[in-house]
């Protein structure tokens, strides 16, 4: 069926090298030319990239598993490698989509604070990146299909770009598939902060609470897990243990064996020209710490004064951020209950229409991130707070992380997540800090949001 595919399309690239040079290039701007064919029957993204020796590897699946995209290669990349506020960073992402292909559907993502110096662990991963697919797989609408695409500059040779891309079509044919290895045995677990440097902040936080000036601050804490060998990347989304999990898969693997992956459960918003999606979601509640089934769990969380109270931070935050750069919005009033595998958090959801002059990605992502449930509120204070209190670097962790085209995009909030780098896997996730948490309590709570990509590195021993 992908053999079939690939034939098509070296077909429809042979076909265009037979043709002139296109007409709409004598404008003296870059140009993209993508060779599409349909598919029948199923295809498993994650096994067809796993199978690949091509670099960059990417995908992306919504939480509805309606839409996917598997990638491999690149075509094009939009770069940003500046320090400083984030807000450059969404500016000059949306000066480099206007010179894009409007239908050009690019994959990638952020740093959480570009003002903080990275860390080396995260060379790889700039503060923004984001790719378009030398050849992908694509899943949307119930129909499956693969396309090839060629980024040509002015100065570059059509003919010899179009033939390129023909010769890695046929290698793909002809190419054996690449067997996964398993994961190597686990030999060390720190964590930065440890326990007891993590109770000693979150006092200082709750501290910091009784001041005043603080409502909710977001604690996070690196898990480094040391391996006897090479970390395959690709394993994580491969074995990912709980697939009908209501959570975003999010792969990204710009150099080979140096991999982000994040299975979170929260967008960060869906924008369909000027129709906006987002949502509310925070509170927590463990199932197997409370021995809770769905309807139980539901019930103790709406029940929850604390985790109520920190539901209505992120809620409020929202809508209040939203309402300069939208002239509807619709917040749902009634809260409800996201139920996971192992845990369930508050949610609500909410609909708005973009003003005109607000109609981008820029300003959405200005406005939304961070959200009260991966920053804090007030954000500015909560975020000085983090920079000031984490012994560690987040990276793309907590980041907004997805697809964007001119007219439309999809971004998840890059948590429950790990970075793969060779021997080592870092693991990421956090809780929220408000007025009468334990810190006790919050660190277990960590420990059950990391469990499902924990659970992986377990699998076939």
């Amino acid at each position: 069926m992908l053999q079939k595919a690939l034939q098509l399309l070296e077909e429809s690239v042979k076909a265009a090298i037979a043709q002139p040079q296109p007409p709409h290039n004598d404008n003296g701007r870059p140009v993209l030319e993508s060779f599409t064919t349909s598919i029948d029957g199923s295809v498993d993204g994650p096994a067809w990239l796993a199978e690949r020796q091509q670099f960059p590897k990417l995908f992306w699946m919504n939480r509805e598993k309606s839409e996917w995209i598997a990638g491999i290669g690149e075509a094009d990349r939009i770069e940003i490698t500046e320090t400083g506020p984030n807000e450059r960073s969404f500016t000059l992402l949306e000066e480099a989509l206007k010179l894009k292909n409007p239908h050009a559907r690019y994959v990638g993502g952020f740093c959480f604070n570009n003002r903080q110096q990275q860390d080396h662990i995260w060379h790889g991963f700039s503060s923004a990146l984001f790719i378009l697919p030398l050849i992908s797989l694509e899943h949307r609408d119930g129909k499956t299909s693969m396309t090839c695409s060629v980024w040509l500059k002015p100065e570059d040779d059509r003919k010899q770009a179009l033939e390129q891309l023909l010769q890695t079509l046929a290698s793909l044919r002809s190419e054996q598939a690449v067997k996964t290895p398993a994961i190597p045995g686990r030999t060390r677990t720190a964590y930065s902060p440890d326990r007891a440097q993590w109770i000693e902040r979150c006092e200082t936080i709750l501290r910091k609470f009784d001041e005043g000036g603080l409502d909710k601050v977001i604690l996070a804490r690196q898990t480094e897990l040391s391996f006897s060998g090479k970390v395959p990347a690709i394993r994580f989304l491969l074995d990912y243990p709980y697939p009908e999990n209501a959570a975003y898969r999010f792969y990204f693997e710009p150099i080979e064996g140096h991999a982000f992956v994040s299975f979170t459960p929260e967008r960060l918003y869906r924008r369909d020209g000027d129709l906006l999606q987002t949502e509310a979601l925070a509170g927590t509640v463990t199932k197997e710490k409370v021995k809770a089934d769905d309807h139980t769990a539901s019930k103790l969380l709406l029940a929850s004064e604390k985790d109520v109270r920190e539901h209505r931070f992120v809620k409020d935050t929202i809508y209040r951020e939203l309402q300069p750069v939208c002239s509807e919005i619709d917040m749902q009033e009634e809260v409800g209950v996201l139920q996971l595998n192992r845990l369930a958090h508050l949610y609500a959801r909410c609909r708005a229409r973009l003003r005109p002059e607000f109609r981008n990605d820029s300003t959405v992502l200005r406005q939304l991130h961070p959200t009260p449930a991966v920053g804090g509120v007030p954000r500015e204070e909560a975020m000085e707070l983090i920079l000031s209190v984490e012994p560690f670097c987040r990276g793309w962790y907590a980041a907004p992380v997805g697809w964007l085209s001119r007219d439309a995009a999809e971004f998840a909030v890059g948590i429950r997540s790990a970075l793969i780098f060779e021997d080592k896997v870092y693991l990421y996730s956090g809780a929220g800090l408000v007025r009468g948490s334990d810190p006790e309590s919050e660190w277990e709570e960590v420990d059950q949001k990391i469990g499902d990509i924990l659970a992986i590195t377990r699998q076939g021993r």
